[in-house]
Parts: structure tokens; C-alpha cells; sequence
């Protein structure tokens, strides 16, 4: 299996660096192919903006989906894009790694997504009619491949349970798994998540990596977030609903993923 990694930490020496360090081992050891992508290590440019086009006519207003789709259509998009669109092909799995931020990935991170998924890359693609609208929610280029995130936090896990003040991480998740990964074809593995990162000790440490490396010998087979698909008969086409008898009388992120 060939693994791409989108690691997102500015400190090497950190649990994220070590927790790193042991999934590329990990994988490796089990004769699976690798490559990372360093984003802080690359000093990678987070904003997308009108130099990412440096062949658009700059006399005319900046419009990042057209500008993007010119681009890409005719190859002139810049050097950095263009390899992590073709790490991404390459990949059967992607692993994005961070820490939540403000109850999201770093913006860094979020920079990445902006400028590799260009238009007629990983949006903008396929049929728009009266029976299909486009090529995501399971459908795309991405289709096929799978993904996952291992994410840590500071706070503990009862501060993201159903009930915890921050919300259920399932929910602050949800526009990553759904949107981010799904939206572009991904079948969305549920994510690894080590709370309270500043109170993991030797002990702790091993049973986390324990837990990681089940998850990282599972990625093949491990059964996916039932997420469905846009154009599976559950939405309706154009207004992209779902249709009045399924998840009758429930609404929110949770009915988007069919009983398991």
C-alpha cells in the first residue's frame, strides 16, 4: 500500500513528532511504501492567492475557482501544487496529522487543502443535471482511496464526548471527514484521537502507540464512516436533500452517515 502523510506540527520534538516518527516505522516495517509531506518542514505557503497563478492575466479581478481551473487545465499551475496533486494520486491512503487548534486543523494545514484542491482536481468535476450534480460525496478523484486522520488534543476526552463542553468530536470533525475527505471521494476511516497530550508519560505513551498500530495494520480493512453518496439515491437532485422518508423527524451532521 502506498501512504501518503500530511503531518502538521512546527516542533519535531513534540508527541506529534514521535507519534510520527512511529506510524512512518510502522508502516514502513509492514512493506508499505511512504512519503510525508512536512508542511512547517517545507515552509509551505498557506494562502491561496493570485500568485499561486503567475500566467493569469493580473489586469483582470482575481476569481480563485476560475483562476484555479485555468491553471490546472492547462498546466500552469505553481511547482509545490502541482507535486503534492501528485503525491495524492499516487497514494492508495492518506493520513492527515495535526493537533486541534481552535477546534479545527492548523492553518497550515487548512492552506494545504486550499491550494492542492484545485479546481478540476478535486472539485468543479463531472456531470451537473437534473440527475447528477457533480462527482463528490463519493464520487471524484479520490474515489477508491481512503483516509484518515490522527488528531490530538489538550483536553481530555470527556471535554469531546456527547455531552462535553466542547462538543462531540464526531461533530467538530465532521466538515474534515465529510467535506474535506469525503466531498472529493475518500471512504473516511473513523480517526485516531489521543487526548490530554500534555500528560502522556512513558506508559501512557506505549498503550497509545499500541492503539495506533492497530488502527495503522487495519487501514486496508477497517470498515469505513458509512458517509453516503451524493448521487446513491438517498439526496435529492438539485436541491442535494435528503429525501422526506429517510432519518424521518432527524436532522444534523449524524444523518448524513447511513446505520451501520
Amino acid at each position: 500500500m502506498k501512504v501518503l502523510i500530511v503531518y502538521a506540527h512546527p516542533e519535531r520534538r513534540s508527541l506529534n513528532g514521535s507519534l510520527n516518527d512511529f506510524m512512518i516505522g510502522r508502516l514502513r516495517d509492514a512493506g508499505h511504501e511512504v512519503q510525508v509531506s512536512d508542511l512547517y518542514a517545507m515552509r509551505w505557503k498557506p494562502q491561496l492567492d493570485a500568485d499561486d497563478f503567475p500566467q493569469r492575466d493580473a489586469s483582470q479581478r482575481f476569481d480563485a475557482s476560475a483562476d484555479s481551473k485555468r491553471a490546472y487545465a492547462q498546466g500552469t499551475q505553481t511547482a509545490d501544487v502541482a507535486a503534492e496533486q501528485a503525491k495524492l494520486q499516487w497514494a492508495d491512503t492518506l493520513i492527515l496529522q495535526f493537533p486541534l487548534w481552535w477546534f479545527t486543523m492548523p492553518a497550515i494545514l487548512k492552506g494545504w487543502v486550499d491550494r492542492v484542491y484545485a479546481y478540476g482536481f478535486a472539485y468543479g468535476v463531472g456531470e451537473h443535471s437534473d440527475r447528477r450534480w457533480g462527482e463528490r460525496y463519493g464520487e471524484g478523484r479520490m474515489a477508491g482511496k481512503r483516509a484518515m486522520l490522527v488528531v490530538t488534543t489538550g483536553g481530555w476526552a470527556s471535554h469531546y464526548g456527547p455531552r462535553g463542553i466542547n462538543g462531540p468530536i464526531e461533530d467538530l470533525l465532521f466538515p474534515i471527514h465529510h467535506g474535506i475527505l469525503h466531498y472529493p471521494g475518500f471512504d473516511v476511516l473513523p480517526p485516531v484521537v489521543i487526548h490530554r497530550t500534555s500528560k502522556v508519560d512513558e506508559a501512557r505513551y506505549a498503550e497509545e502507540t499500541a492503539a495506533l498500530a492497530r488502527r495503522l495494520d487495519g487501514l486496508a480493512t477497517d470498515a469505513p464512516i458509512p458517509f453516503r453518496r451524493q448521487n446513491g439515491g438517498d439526496y435529492s437532485i438539485p436541491g442535494l436533500e435528503l429525501r422526506p422518508e429517510i432519518e424521518v423527524g432527524r436532522s444534523g451532521f449524524a444523518v448524513h452517515a447511513a446505520a451501520a
